[in-house]
């Protein structure tokens, strides 16, 4: 992991609760060094013995080498913000999704810190640019957004502001890489992009079952077993690629009939169909195919789904509740 930027070997996260305690456990099993920092010396000493006991329950369940879990001890607790930022190269705000918390804290990091460290705020949807001026040199600022648990979830939004250098966005992703994760540059909008699709999501689910269609229960076995089992191999362009686009368009359009403007075929979707480009049976879509990549491309899809299949059959759904669900 160093091997990707060994200038970025000590990281301080500043806000010790589930996320900052999981960021500090994917940093801390890919060898880097790791202080951290929370509201009380009393919520420091509480985050460090709750980290060392998830880490060791890791270990005992397989989910990390026992050597990695052994790293935790290693931890370093910093009672006030400046001692904790002082001599990292990197800094990851994690407080609460507040915006004048998140002034009153990142205000002391960059302050405290060296001018050379990287300082990031983890956010799942506060303006980046708004957040950049709570530091003097918002040239070494970005966003991050870490999905829950952070610690086993492979996606990060990285989310550079208008001031952010290229170079800090650059070293940030390959640290990101070099520790196992699948970084994205995204730009700062509300929600990002993850918190914008999973939100148009949700708010359709609830939808179906306030019309009645189906119970929370049977929708969620939808999403599982029927798109969100392809999601795990391939985006939505991807899947809409292999479908045809022409079969996109045409499918959107009976939504927009059936629900309104709330469904209406994008620009660029009916663009290509105009194009003649609808996908990978016709060498190009979204994404460009070469002769013979979609032959190819079917079989790749069509070895890991079996793959994934075999394996749901083995690791059923975790059940919540024995009732079929309602809405709130």
């Amino acid at each position: 992991m160093t091997a990707a930027d060994p200038a970025l070997r000590r990281a301080a996260i500043v806000g010790a609760g589930r996320m900052g305690a999981g960021i500090a456990e994917s940093f801390l099993t890919e060898g880097l060094d790791v202080v951290i920092a929370d509201a009380t010396p009393e919520h420091c000493e509480a985050s460090r013995r709750r980290l060392g006991e998830r880490m060791r329950a890791h270990a005992a369940a397989g989910l990390i080498a026992p050597e990695a879990a052994a790293r935790a001890d290693e931890v370093t607790v910093a009672h006030d913000i400046p001692n904790a930022v002082r001599d990292a190269d990197l800094v990851i705000e994690a407080v609460t999704e507040d915006t004048e918390v998140k002034r009153a804290v990142l205000g002391v990091c960059d302050r405290a810190t060296s001018p050379d460290a990287i300082i990031a705020s983890n956010t799942s949807s506060l303006d980046i640019n708004v957040l950049s001026g709570y530091v003097a040199r918002p040239e070494r600022f970005l966003g991050m957004h870490w999905f829950n648990p952070p610690e086993w979830t492979p996606g990060v939004e990285v989310i550079p502001a208008a001031a952010t250098r290229p170079e800090i966005v650059a070293r940030v992703v390959a640290l990101l890489q070099g520790i196992g994760k699948r970084p994205s540059v995204v730009s700062s909008s509300v929600g990002f992009i993850a918190n914008r699709l999973q939100m148009a999501l949700f708010c359709e689910a609830a939808r179906c079952v306030e019309e009645g269609l189906a119970s929370p229960r049977d929708i969620d076995e939808v999403v599982r077993s029927c798109f969100g089992f392809r999601l795990p191999y391939f985006g939505p362009f991807q899947i809409a690629d292999m479908a045809g686009l022409d079969v996109y368009k045409a499918v959107i359009e009976q939504h927009q009939q059936g629900f309104g403007d709330r469904f209406e075929v994008p620009d660029s979707l009916r663009r290509l169909v105009d194009e003649g480009r609808y996908g990978t049976a016709a060498g190009g879509g979204f994404y460009d195919y070469a002769d013979g990549a979609p032959e190819t491309i079917l079989v790749e899809r069509d070895r890991r789904y079996a793959a994934l299949s075999d394996l749901l059959k083995t690791e059923p759904p975790i059940e919540f509740d024995p009732g079929d669900g309602h809405p709130a």
